[in-house]
């Protein structure tokens, strides 16, 4: 999992609520047996003119000038709701969003983003709307600035801090998955076992 420190990137509004995982990658975007080539569907029912067509539509904004390379995703409270599919952080990653910021998230969404490497911002609705605004009268050279070891947003000249529990902050900050995390406790799980072994030696 490739590690989030700071990250300095184009950012795209779109300030909706309750985005929920279906439209994130709909069900008939989700064939593949594998992660890769989920980020073609990636708001297929927004980003395409036509159901199931790949000709996009100019008015979404991650077709609109100025954001084809977008890696922040600014929105409305409760994304990602709905269902718990593990796919739409992948469609987003793929994509190549590396953070969102929105108000609250579906609470299972942001732990799969979490656990992939996606960071789920919180800050308040009318700071998101703050600098979406900012963004928006010049989308290419507006960037963002995400600090995640100090828990700052940094756009238009404003600091913006941010919560994050301490665990999620590890895990992304330092690329650990859920294995890995485990994996970083081996030396006291096999002392656990060892002295296990010695006490109850019947079981093993």
């Amino acid at each position: 999992m490739t590690p989030f420190g700071k990250h300095v990137g184009v950012a795209a509004p779109l300030l909706r609520a309750n985005v929920d995982t279906d439209a994130i990658i709909p069900s008939r975007e989700m064939k593949r047996v594998s992660k890769l080539g989920l980020g073609e569907g990636l708001f297929a029912g927004w980003r395409y003119l036509e159901l199931g067509g790949r000709a996009p539509d100019p008015g979404f904004v991650l077709n609109r000038p100025g954001y084809e390379a977008a890696s922040i995703l600014l929105s409305g409270p409760n994304f990602g709701c709905g269902s718990s599919r593990e796919h739409a952080v992948w469609a987003l990653m793929e994509f190549g969003i590396r953070a969102i910021i929105a108000p609250d998230f579906g609470s299972i969404f942001a732990n799969n983003c979490v656990r992939n490497g996606l960071l789920p911002l919180v800050l308040a609705e009318e700071q998101i709307a703050a600098i979406a605004a900012w963004v928006e009268s010049s989308p290419a050279s507006h960037r963002v600035a995400i600090d995640l070891p100090a828990q700052t947003v940094s756009a238009d000249g404003g600091v913006y801090p941010f919560d994050i529990e301490a665990g999620a902050k590890r895990m992304l900050v330092e690329g650990l998955d859920a294995i890995a995390l485990t994996l970083t406790r081996w030396q006291v799980i096999q002392s656990y076992h060892e002295a296990r072994r010695k006490l109850r030696p019947w079981l093993y």
